[in-house]
This record gives structure tokens, C-alpha cells and sequence, in this order.
């Protein structure tokens, strides 16, 4: 059995963030990421990032990963890739399947920074070859440079769907529609503005209703939704493509913390089903703390900012004090306090009210 002070799950921008902040502080730690690289979602994430100096603005998200993996690299940390934690349980033992073979992990501490898994919709032919999470898409093309498809339909106006339909445009792909089953946009409207000015077609209370195709996707249906999101009669449009992208928003991956009987609750602001969490991001069982989109749906500025806040009183609670604890904790604070201003920050701060309001 492998023993460690700190056992941080996930090595997207929470876990990286929290992994530099306790090996900074003196603390024995290890990472188990399911995933052949570091980074998470940071490796397709193409785009320039909003904020200030110390949340990485103009800095494109597979720059920031590289940043924040380098500086890990300074440190002793035991990496564990293509590791997946299948089971948390009591006393804090994990249990990981890695190369074939299970094998079981001790720890004084833990961090569970294990993310988001994307939303998919339920409709007639969901399952043909041509339609993908956005996810996927980043993933074809960011990463294996694969184009998935030539003419292209996104469904949903949030950030991602907003920011990976440009992606497709570079690419020389051609966004023929963007659906949105709500009023307005969910995203900044800065990223709709580029897009209707590409010549998108931003359909507002529109979802998908039907795809077809034999072999792969050829067309789909989209039909109008009124003010109570029902169906209207009458309002169906067919739509020629070969490639359909989802982007309806993420939940979190709650699993290991429900297994090990956290205390949860479901906030739609925040996604799904969330953790109950202290001031410090410890969950309702001692020396579990929880930190990035397992907390609730954010961008991934964010998700940086808690890791490194769990961090920091992870290696506390271990009787490992970070140098500049003090100055960092004031900071950190401070900089959530800034990304959660503004109408997008609106409903984070809603959910965040259900589960305390803390930050």
C-alpha cells in the first residue's frame, strides 16, 4: 500500500493548482490523474483568458497548463497518470486501477479535484456517427488535429459552445446554425458578437428535435420551444449537416465524494450534485477537501483559485504552513471574490447562497 501526507484525484487546473500550493509547503503528495496528460481541460483550450495578471488574462489555456505542469515539475511530487481512483472509503484509502492491476493508497489528507463530465441531450437518433460533446470536439481538434466534420450545427449559447464554434470556423469548418432552447445567450456576449458577424444563424428558443442519417449523421430537425419550453406545433426546420456538436453545460463528478458518504445537495446553478463545504473547502468529512468543478460549474480561473485555497489548508490541517500562507489566503479570496462579479457571475453567487455563500 502506498502511503502519503496529501492524495490529490484529478490533474486538470484544481488538482495542478492545489499540487504546486502543498509541495510549495513542504507536504508529501501524490496526484492520480485517469488521463494520459496533466492538464484537463486546460490541453484544448485554445482560447485567450479573461480576468487579470494573476488569473493567466491573455494567456491561452493549453499555455496555462503548461505553466502550471512546469512548475510541478520543480517539485517531488508522485505523479500516477492513466490512473483512475475507482473507490474512496473510510480512513481515507483509495483504491486505483492503473496498468492492469488494482492497488490501494493511504492517505492523511486528500483533495478530490475530479471535474465535470459533459451534459448530452435525449432526442431521436442521438447516437449517429457526426454528433459529439464539445468536449470531443476540442479533443479532435485541438489535440489529434482532426476536423470532425464540414458543415456543423452547436447546440447551446453557453461559453463553451460559444468559444469552440469560433474554434470550428478557424478551423475552416462552416457553423451553419447555433440552437439555444433559452431567450438569450448563456455566454459572454462578446463571443456571440464574433459569431454573428461570421454569419451564424443564433436560433434563441430553438433546440433539436430529430437527427437523421444511415451511416453518419446527415440532417437534423429543430423545432421551436415557447415560454414554458414545450414544443410548438408547426415551427420544425430542417437543417443540413454532417456534424452536430452538444454543448448544454457540465455536471459535476460527484461520484467518489457520494461513495464516501459526503454530504451532498443538488444546485442547478451549480450543475448538479455538489459537496457541502467549509470556508477552507473541506467536505463534510474531515480532511477530504473538494476544490474546481466538483464544487460546482465554473470557468477554469476559478477552479485555479480553489485549488490553490485547498491547498493551502490541506498542508495547514497536515502541520505543513505555507510560507506566505497568510498573504496567499487574502489574495486568493479576494480574486474569487472578482471572477464571481458581473451578470455571468450572477448565478454562481445564487448557487453559492444554497450552500452557505461561501467562498
Amino acid at each position: 500500500m502506498i502511503e502519503k501526507d496529501l492524495v490529490i484525484v484529478g490533474g486538470g487546473p484544481a488538482g495542478l493548482a492545489a499540487a504546486n500550493i502543498a509541495c510549495a509547503a513542504g507536504v508529501s503528495v501524490a496526484l492520480f490523474e485517469r488521463n494520459f496528460a496533466l492538464g484537463g481541460q486546460l490541453i484544448k483550450q485554445t482560447h485567450k483568458f479573461f480576468g487579470s495578471e494573476a488569473q493567466y488574462a491573455q494567456i491561452r489555456g493549453i499555455e496555462i497548463a503548461k505553466l502550471l505542469i512546469n512548475d510541478l515539475k520543480k517539485t517531488n511530487i508522485e505523479l500516477f497518470l492513466n490512473a483512475v481512483v475507482v473507490g474512496l472509503y473510510p480512513d481515507n484509502i483509495l483504491t486505483v486501477y492503473q496498468n492492469n492491476r488494482y492497488f490501494k493508497v493511504k492517505a492523511k489528507a486528500i483533495i478530490i479535484a475530479t471535474g465535470a463530465s459533459e451534459k448530452f441531450l435525449a432526442f431521436e437518433n442521438n447516437d449517429l456517427p457526426g454528433i459529439y460533446g464539445a468536449g470531443a470536439i476540442q479533443t479532435l481538434m485541438n489535440i489529434h488535429g482532426v476536423l470532425p466534420g464540414k458543415e456543423v450545427v452547436m447546440v447551446g449559447s453557453g461559453n463553451i459552445g460559444l468559444i469552440v464554434s469560433y474554434q470550428l470556423i478557424q478551423a475552416g469548418i462552416k457553423v451553419k446554425a447555433l440552437l439555444e432552447a433559452a431567450s438569450s445567450i448563456g455566454g459572454y456576449l462578446v463571443h456571440a458578437s464574433k459569431l454573428k458577424r461570421l454569419g451564424v444563424a443564433l436560433k434563441m428558443n430553438t433546440t433539436i428535435k430529430k437527427a437523421f442519417g444511415k451511416e453518419h449523421l446527415e440532417k437534423i430537425t429543430t423545432v421551436k420551444l415557447d415560454d414554458n419550453w414545450q414544443e410548438i406545433p408547426g415551427s420544425e426546420e430542417e437543417i443540413v449537416c454532417d456534424c452536430l456538436c452538444i454543448a448544454v453545460g457540465l455536471s459535476p463528478l460527484h461520484q467518489l465524494l457520494s461513495m464516501a458518504g459526503a454530504k451532498m445537495t443538488y444546485i442547478n446553478e451549480l450543475g448538479g450534485l455538489v459537496p457541502f463545504k467549509n470556508n477552507n473547502y473541506e467536505s463534510s468529512i474531515k480532511a477530504i477537501y473538494v476544490a474546481g468543478d466538483v464544487t460546482g460549474i465554473e470557468e477554469a480561473s476559478s477552479a485555479i483559485v480553489e485549488g490553490k485555497i485547498a491547498g493551502l489548508f490541506a498542508s495547514k490541517d497536515l502541520g505543513f504552513i505555507h510560507p506566505n500562507f497568510s498573504e496567499l489566503e487574502k489574495e486568493l479570496r479576494n480574486e474569487l471574490c472578482n471572477l464571481r462579479q458581473g451578470p455571468c457571475g450572477k448565478k454562481i453567487r445564487e448557487g453559492l447562497e444554497k450552500v452557505g455563500g461561501l467562498i
